[in-house]
C-alpha cells in the first residue's frame, strides 16, 4: 500500500537512451563555452588580467609561427600514436597503463640500433632494423603482463604500471653505458654529424613523416576495430568473457594477441620519438604520454577518429598553459588550474549525455521537469 506521506525525491537521475551524435556534441560544445566563461571569471578575480588577452596568448602558443604549428602537430601525433596503441587493450577491458614502459622499450631498441650498428650496416638497413626491433621490444614489454594475466589471472593494472619503472631503470643503465662524454649522465644527440639512423625529413619538415605515419595508423586502427574479426573478438571479450567463451572465442589467445599489438604500437611510438624527433634517449622522453593517452581514449569513447580531436585539445591546452605562465608572469599552477577547469567541464558533460536529471515539480502541478 502506498504511503501518502511519502514524497517523490527532489532529484531523480535516470539513464538516457542513446542521443543523436549532433545533440551529444552540442552538449560538449556548450560545456566548452561555459568552461571558457568560468575561466574568464576566475582569471579576472584572481589575477586582474584581461581574460581575452589570456585566451589570445593560448592561441598564439600554437599558431603564432610556422614552427609552433609544426611542433603542435608533432605533439598531437605522438600523443595520438600511443593512444591508438592502448585502445585495443582498453576495449578488451585490459587496463594497459604500461604505455610509458612500452615506449621506452621501443626507444631503447631504436637507440641501440643507431649506436651499435652505425659502422656495420648502411643507413637504410639500420632504419629497417630500428623499425623491427622497436616493435618487437614494445610487444615483448606488453605481452609479459598478458601472459601472466592469461595464466595466473594477475592484476594487469598493477603489472603494467610496475613495468614502467622497470623500463625506466633499464634505460637509465644504458644511458650510463652510452653516455657522451663519459660522466655526463646523458647520451646527447645520437650520430649528430652523420645522421645515421635518423628518419628522413619530407619536404624539408622533420616532423611530417611522423604525422603521416600516425595518420595512416589512425585509419588502420579504425578499420581494425570496426570491421575485422579480431576487433570484433576483443570487443566481445571486453563486454563479457563468459559470452566470449560461450560463442567459441579463445579469451586467453585474444588477450595475448591484443597486448602484442598494443605493446608493438607503443614501441613504434618510441621509434618515432627517438629516431624521428629527439634523436636521443632519456628516461623522460615519453613525457607522460602513456598516462595522458588514458584520458584521450576515454574522452573519445575509444573511437580512433574522435581521438584526433581529443589529442588536439589536450596538447593545445598544455602548450597554452606554458605560454600563459611566460607572458603574464603567472606560475604554472594557475595555468594548470585553467586546464583542469576546462577538462572538468568536458568530462562533466558526459554525465548529461548519458543521464537525464529530473526535478520534482510543486505538489499542485505534479510530475517531473527534465534536464
Amino acid at each position: 500500500m502506498r504511503n501518502d506521506n511519502q514524497r517523490e525525491p527532489l532529484v531523480h537521475i535516470s539513464k538516457r537512451d542513446t542521443l543523436p551524435w549532433y545533440r551529444a556534441w552540442s552538449i560538449r560544445g556548450l560545456a566548452i563555452v561555459l568552461a571558457l566563461l568560468f575561466c574568464a571569471l576566475i582569471t579576472t578575480l584572481m589575477t586582474h588580467q584581461n581574460p581575452i588577452d589570456v585566451y589570445v596568448s593560448v592561441f598564439r602558443a600554437s599558431f603564432s609561427t610556422q614552427r609552433r604549428t609544426w611542433v603542435l602537430f608533432q605533439n598531437i601525433a605522438m600523443l595520438l600514436s600511443v593512444s591508438l596503441a592502448v585502445i585495443p587493450a582498453f576495449k578488451m577491458r585490459f587496463w594497459n597503463l604500461g604505455g610509458e614502459g612500452q615506449m621506452l622499450a621501443g626507444g631503447l631498441a631504436t637507440a641501440a640500433c643507431m649506436i651499435c650498428l652505425k659502422d656495420v650496416f648502411p643507413h637504410w638497413l639500420i632504419i629497417v632494423c630500428m623499425v623491427i626491433s622497436s616493435i618487437l621490444a614494445g610487444a615483448l614489454w606488453g605481452v609479459l603482463p598478458a601472459l601472466c594475466k592469461a595464466k595466473w589471472n594477475t592484476n594487469e593494472t598493477l603489472f603494467t604500471l610496475m613495468m614502467n619503472y622497470v623500463a625506466i631503470q633499464i634505460v637509465s643503465y644504458f644511458i650510463i653505458v652510452w653516455e657522451v662524454p663519459k660522466g655526463a649522465g646523458k647520451i646527447g644527440i645520437i650520430n649528430q654529424s652523420t645522421q645515421i639512423g635518423w628518419l628522413p625529413a619530407i619536404a624539408g619538415q622533420k616532423y611530417l613523416l611522423n604525422i603521416i605515419i600516425v595518420g595512416i595508423l589512425t585509419i588502420l586502427m579504425y578499420i581494425y576495430l570496426r570491421y575485422s574479426k579480431h576487433g570484433y573478438e576483443l570487443t566481445v571479450v571486453g563486454e563479457s568473457e563468459r559470452t566470449a567463451k560461450y560463442v567459441g572465442i579463445q579469451v586467453n589467445r585474444v588477450i595475448i594477441r591484443t597486448m602484442l599489438l598494443s605493446g608493438g604500437l607503443c614501441g613504434l611510438t618510441g621509434l618515432l620519438l627517438v629516431g624521428g624527433t629527439d634523436h636521443t634517449l632519456t628516461t623522460s622522453i615519453t613525457g607522460g604520454r602513456g598516462f595522458t593517452a588514458v584520458m584521450v581514449a576515454w574522452l573519445a569513447k575509444f573511437n580512433p577518429i574522435w581521438m584526433i580531436g581529443t589529442s588536439f585539445l589536450l596538447v593545445f591546452l598544455e602548450r597554452g598553459a606554458g605560454e600563459i605562465s611566460t607572458n603574464f608572469g603567472l606560475n604554472q599552477s594557475f595555468s594548470d588550474i585553467l586546464t583542469g577547469i576546462i577538462l572538468f567541464f568536458i568530462i562533466g558533460s558526459e554525465f548529461f549525455i548519458n543521464y537525464r536529471v529530473s526535478f520534482r515539480k510543486p505538489a499542485k502541478h505534479g510530475g517531473m521537469t527534465h534536464v
